[in-house]
Formats: structure tokens, sequence, C-alpha cells
């Protein structure tokens, strides 16, 4: 009952507004700290001189350090904005398929997304190919092409599209991921020069960010996140019942297909960038929820804003807590996310009691 009070006398746009400034300053943090001593001051006047028509006016020549600005250009600012789209992605997706599975278990890598685009991964690693295409090594390509194919596979095998329920894609998705992930697994026993490399991508790092990567995500989640959002009515729906929503009007079977395919090219793409960063959009929906209720139409943007700061957070710790060495954001994100998780379990087990 105080939470919907709270809901109510909060308007959802200054909701969005207080998020979005949140961002902002999480970004001006995330730039002022490591190794360079940049100021608050500079940090804002260098974000702001990037920014169209607003910077105009802001000169970043005079008093801010050139090598401040190649230090916020070409290093922090492409990792921090790598960081915000991933959890954007992720989070929106997790958002998106515990709706749609109706399950609070759900997260963006439950298709198998994760297995496949490591087994790609260390396939390319095996392989040693130096290509290169936007902006993605060959490792990237391998990745998000393995998570593609993967998802194809699920969502053939489940034959959803013959009308059978939705947990058949979830425990296809399950079966196929311990497949992969034991065949990976014997990859990796029978080259282990490679057990390390294919190890720690698996947990995750933006210490590879660059423009490129960047704009190669956006892209997706752009469209991705918009797709998704437009389908908020329909996840509000499905919610209640397949049934029920096919009763009302909503096609499940487009529905479902669309849902899948943008989560899986938003999840697809962030594991490229990124490699396997769990916990995100499994634990972000849950506190949004929480804070904002289950209707998707506000549950979705807010998750974005959400997972994005969390994100750039984790990042933020994970290479300077240890400065000058790194250590993996997946290890962050799990150190922060599976205590809630436990705790988000305990919660529910005590409320059936």
């Amino acid at each position: 009952m105080k939470k919907a009070g709270y809901r109510s006398r909060w308007p959802f746009i200054t909701i969005l507004v207080i998020l979005f400034l949140l961002l902002f300053f999480v970004i001006v943090f995330a730039v002022c700290t490591g190794s360079a001593n940049i100021k608050a001051e500079e940090a804002i006047r260098l974000l702001l001189a990037k920014i169209p028509l607003l910077g105009q006016g802001i000169d970043c020549t005079e008093s801010i350090i050139n090598n401040h600005a190649l230090i916020v250009y070409q290093v922090r600012l492409p990792r921090i904005l790598l960081a915000m789209l991933v959890g954007m992605a992720l989070s929106i997706t997790g958002a998106a398929f515990q709706g749609l599975f109706r399950n609070p278990l759900a997260d963006p890598h439950i298709l198998g997304v994760s297995s496949g685009a490591a087994l790609g991964a260390t396939f390319a690693m095996l392989s040693g190919a130096g290509i290169q295409f936007l902006g993605l090594g060959a490792v990237g390509i391998a990745a998000f092409a393995g998570a593609l194919i993967t998802v194809f596979i699920v969502y053939q095998i489940a034959g959803i599209g013959a009308g059978r329920k939705t947990v058949h894609l979830l425990l296809t998705g399950t079966a196929i991921s311990s497949f992969l992930s034991a065949l990976m697994s014997l990859l990796m026993t029978r080259h282990q020069e490679t057990l390390e490399k294919v190890y720690l991508w698996t947990l995750g790092s933006f210490s590879s960010a660059t423009w490129d990567k960047v704009l190669f995500l956006i892209l997706f989640v752009m469209v991705g996140a918009l797709l998704l959002m437009l389908l908020s009515r329909e996840l509000n729906l499905l919610s209640v019942g397949e049934d029920t929503a096919g009763t009302l009007g909503v096609s499940i079977q487009r529905v479902r297909k669309l849902i899948i395919i943008s989560g899986s090219l938003l999840v697809a793409a962030s594991v490229a960038v990124s490699g396997v960063i769990g916990f995100v959009g499994l634990i972000v929906p849950h506190c949004v929820r929480l804070l904002f209720g289950s209707n998707h139409e506000r549950l979705m943007p807010a998750s974005m804003l959400v997972g994005a700061i969390f994100m750039i957070l984790c990042d933020t710790i994970a290479r300077t807590v240890t400065a000058p060495s790194e250590i993996p954001v997946g290890v962050v994100t799990s150190l922060f996310g599976a205590p809630y998780f436990i705790y988000l379990l305990y919660r529910e087990k005590a409320g059936q009691a």
C-alpha cells in the first residue's frame, strides 16, 4: 500500500527526468574516476561540448589540459557509453522476457544466447582469425553469429510457431544452453592454451571499448528497445496468461516472435562487444518492478535507465578498485547481483510461509 501511494504522488515523467539526471551525474563521476585526476567541472564541460547546439558556446581549449580531453574522448567516454548501452540492452530484454515467460527468474540469456556466443567466441580464439567488421574483431563477430544461430535453433526445436506454449521455448533454451556449454568445455580441455583467454571473455569486460563498438551497439539498442517498448501493452496482457491475452485480441505468435527476435538481437550485440555479463537483466527489472510496479509501459524505460546506471557504476569499480589491473565487470555484477537474488528468494519464501 505504501508503494502504491508513492507511485501515485510521483508522475512517471518526473521519475524519468530524475533517472536521466542521475545517469548524467553517474557518467560525470565515471569520467572523473581513474588514474588521471579530472575535475567534475572539466568533465561536465568536456561532455557538454560534444552535445549538438548545447556545446557550441562551450570552450574547452583554454583551461582544460589537452591530455585530459584525450583521456575523456578516446579512453573513458567510449567505455562508459558502451557500458551504458549494454546495461540498457540487458535490462530491457530481461524485463521483456520476464513478462513473456511470466517467470521472474527469466533473464536475457535464458534462450542459450550466452552459451552460443561463448562457443562462437571459443571457435574464433582457436582459429586465430584476424578479421574486422563494423568495429568487431573475429571473436565479437563469431560471438554475435553464435548467439543468433543458437536462438534460431532453440526456436525451431521448440516448435513455438505451431502453437505450443512458451514453456517449451524455455525448456528447450535450457537444454541447448547446457549442451553448448558442455561442448565449449570439451574444446577448452582439448586446447588448454586458450583456456584462460576464453574464461576471461566469459566474465565480461569493456576494456576493449571503441567508438566503432559504441556505434555498432547503439543501432541495435535504438531499434530493439523501441520495438520492445511498443509491445508494452501486449506484455501487460500476456502477464495475466496467454489464453486471456488471446481472447483480448493479442496475436500470441506474432508478439512472441517480435519479443524474442528483438531481445535476442539486443543480447547478441551486447555479448559481441563485452562478453557475457550476468545478473544485470535479472536483478534490475526486479528492483524497478518493486519501485514502480509491473506495468511494462513504465517498467521497460525505467529498467533501461537503471540498468545503464548500474552497469556504469559496476564498470567504474571494475577498472579502479585494483588499478592498474582490473576486475572483469561480470565478477562485479555477480558480487552485487547474487546476494540480492538470494534475498529475493528468501523474501518470496517468507511470504509464502
